[in-house]
């Protein structure tokens, strides 16, 4: 049974702590900044002469100074709400994505990570509270409050008006209000109820050893697997690429759904090997180790598919409505649009490809950890250029992001070693206990 340490309670909640103290920092000096101070700062990015636009519209409506004016002034005042938002969809679709993983492995009736199940059900219990701020996050958006999706103005949608986008008025029927409300609490509500089932089925297993149990397991994993196939195309519609609504990928919500399922391979290794290095888990082995990180490696080069996939055909294809999203990045996120393949492809290829490497502890925990910073990071790319536009390299906004990184982290590492206090480390009812015992990789 694990034991939730005092000095790790004690860092998750100062982590919490710092993260508000920081965001709040940020978000009175957000508040604070003038519209005078605005326009200076539309000046400047004028005057650099790096003038492509970072959402589709800057490209529709009146285009005078006023209206410029505007729009800055919504994407400086959209700081706060979209660093926050993009750190919470990235942790709440870490803890599903793993949740999906423990799903395939229970249906492919796999033997080698059994005993890591109570690692990824001690993870997927982060899904309510992520679910949670999402669901706040919904309601600042709807209600006016914030300004991260364009498309939410009824201006836009109103023929008689001067905004009128035609584009957006014909997306209406998905893009509504009522409608998106509605999504969003199918995907919190349903991933939340899949991990509380899964979770108390997989508890029924233990205790009866009953083969008809471990046959319903089967069964609401196969659940999952379908709702999470349709829900994580659907929340990155919505919660990510609806953001610039003139654009669309087919390859998106792979992409974005793929960032997640690497991340959440690195957190499984994360907190394996603690519990292993502390002695809760000592039959975690380097067998275990070594498909994790073959796993770590499979997604890194996934995602980096996807990216490439992405990128190539809208850059060859040269359509200036499509190929706009990835001009701004390059214009305005020099510095962490394609850097990030460093982190989230270079080193992973270099350092991970070797299947010896796969078994040293001190090295995959630190590519873990590289990759999850990389995918954060890749987060950012998907939600500030479109929100923020050009006016992130401020010190409102490293504190924001830092600030929310911090929280959210914080939140997640309580909620999870928390739930996993509460767990029996060992599934002893399950069937296939004894095969992840004594796996061997023969390799």
């Amino acid at each position: 049974m694990y034991s939730f340490s005092p000095k790790l309670k004690s860092t998750s909640i100062i982590l919490l702590v710092v993260g508000l103290v920081l965001f709040g920092i940020g978000f009175f000096m957000n508040k604070g900044i003038s519209t005078e101070k605005i326009g200076e700062m539309m000046e400047a990015v004028h005057a650099s002469g790096h003038t492509a636009p970072t959402h589709s519209s800057e490209m529709v409506g009146p285009q005078d100074h006023a209206a410029h004016l505007e729009h800055a002034t919504l994407q400086v005042h959209n700081q706060p709400l979209a660093a926050i938002h993009f750190v919470a969809v990235f942790f709440f679709g870490v803890s599903c994505c793993v949740l999906f993983f423990y799903s395939i492995q229970h249906a492919a009736h796999a033997g080698w990570p059994i005993i890591i199940t109570r690692v990824m059900e001690a993870i997927a219990s982060y899904i309510p509270w992520g679910g949670a701020i999402l669901i706040i996050l919904m309601i600042l958006n709807i209600t006016h409050n914030g300004h991260l999706f364009h498309w939410m103005d009824p201006e836009l949608t109103d023929p008689e008006s001067a905004h009128f986008d035609v584009i957006l008025f014909e997306k209406k029927r998905f893009l509504n209000i009522p409608f998106y409300a509605i999504r969003t609490f199918i995907y919190v509500l349903g991933a939340s109820f899949f991990a509380w089932k899964l979770k108390a089925q997989s508890k029924k297993v233990d205790e009866t050893k009953s083969k008809v149990e471990y046959q319903m397991l089967y069964r609401w994993a196969v659940g999952y697997i379908a709702f999470f196939g349709f829900a994580s195309a659907a929340w990155a519609w919505d919660w990510l690429m609806s953001i610039d609504p003139h654009w669309y990928s087919t390859m998106y919500i792979w992409y974005s759904m793929v960032s997640c399922l690497s991340s959440g391979i690195a957190v499984i290794i994360l907190l394996s090997v603690y519990l292993k290095k502390n002695g809760f888990l000592p039959q975690f082995n380097d067998n275990h180790l070594h498909d994790l990180g073959v796993f770590l490696f499979a997604t890194s080069m996934l995602w980096t598919y996807t990216w490439f996939a992405q990128f190539m055909l809208y850059w060859y294809a040269n359509v200036p409505e499509e190929v706009n999203y990835f001009f701004g990045r390059f214009q305005h996120y020099s510095p962490t649009f394609l850097p990030m393949l460093i982190v989230n492809f270079l080193l992973p290829l270099l350092v991970l490809v070797s299947s010896s490497i796969k078994r040293n502890y001190k090295v995959v925990t630190t590519m873990a950890v590289v990759v999850i910073c990389g995918h954060i990071l890749d987060y950012f790319n998907m939600v500030m250029p479109g929100t923020v536009g050009p006016y992130w390299n401020t010190p409102e906004v490293f504190l924001l992001v830092l600030g929310a990184i911090l929280f959210v982290a914080g939140l997640f590492m309580f909620t999870v070693l928390s739930a996993l206090s509460k767990l029996k480390l060992i599934p002893t009812g399950n069937p296939f206990l004894h095969e992840s015992e004594i796996y061997e990789y023969p390799f």
